[in-house]
């Protein structure tokens, strides 16, 4: 009963969060807004599910979901101020049948719930294994530095004049999306927590969205059919891995 008052209540949250999202992208004349909301909607679900039924354990995923969520919704916010809509929601929305509410709103409502099932669990889950939170912690901390490092070196090429055509410097030597990585890090550390107690460990399933949909869907893949129009990025791919982190091949 306690994890249906949960999931009833997460799942009236997303849908708040996408007609709210909606609206402001109508106001922007921008379907990407919708990316300031992923990190803001999923600290929101996190707060919500620590506040329906509190314990140390939903309590710390509060706390770092917030942390993680607050610190992208700020960063992509920042970075698309001002600019027209990002290519990929162009190519999204152009490559069959659906406006916007089939296409962008309802899969990204539905992928917050589900990415969030970790959370939802934990908030009415039994006593863990110290360990394992431990664990997870330690790799949602390597993933939010992997992330916000990655975005910061990637913020400082574009602010060199006398950059070159590729962005292949620091963490991008070894990886074309260390931001995409650093996620999927956070994410699989979330679950770690989660499944420090029974049945977290079922909650595989968001962990492994999260990761196709940062590879496959609207993240990676999707960038990928842009940039690989821009002078030399099909010789950087063709060295550089392309998620994991991994030393450049030689030509």
């Amino acid at each position: 009963m306690d994890f249906l008052i949960v999931t009833g209540a997460t799942a009236g949250l997303c849908v708040l969060a996408m007609l709210v999202t909606a609206y402001a992208a109508r106001r922007a004349g921008r379907i990407s807004v919708v990316d300031v909301t992923w990190g803001l909607a999923l600290a929101a679900v996190a707060v919500l599910c620590a506040a329906l039924f509190p314990s140390w354990r939903a309590g710390l995923l509060a706390v770092l979901v917030s942390l993680w969520g607050l610190r992208l919704s700020w960063h992509i916010h920042r970075r698309g101020a001002g600019r027209p809509e990002d290519p990929r929601y162009t190519e999204l929305l152009g490559s069959g049948r659906g406006g916007p509410l089939v296409r962008v709103w309802i899969p990204q409502g539905g992928a917050i719930w589900l990415v969030s099932l970790p959370l939802q669990v934990s908030a009415v889950a039994g006593p863990g294994v110290p360990y394992v939170v431990v664990a997870g912690v330690l790799m949602w901390a390597f993933g939010v530095f992997f992330e916000a490092v990655g975005d910061a070196q990637l913020a400082a090429y574009k602010r060199d004049p006398d950059r070159g055509p590729v962005m292949d410097r620091g963490l991008w030597r070894y990886t074309r999306h260390p931001n995409y990585f650093g996620d999927a890090c956070v994410w699989w550390g979330v679950f770690t927590v989660a499944a420090s107690a029974w049945p977290g460990v079922l909650t595989i399933l968001s962990p492994l969205a999260m990761t196709y949909f940062l590879v496959f869907a609207t993240g990676a893949r999707l960038l990928e059919e842009t940039m690989t129009k821009r002078p030399g990025y099909p010789e950087y791919a063709a060295r550089t891995s392309m998620f994991i982190p991994l030393p450049p091949r030689r030509s």
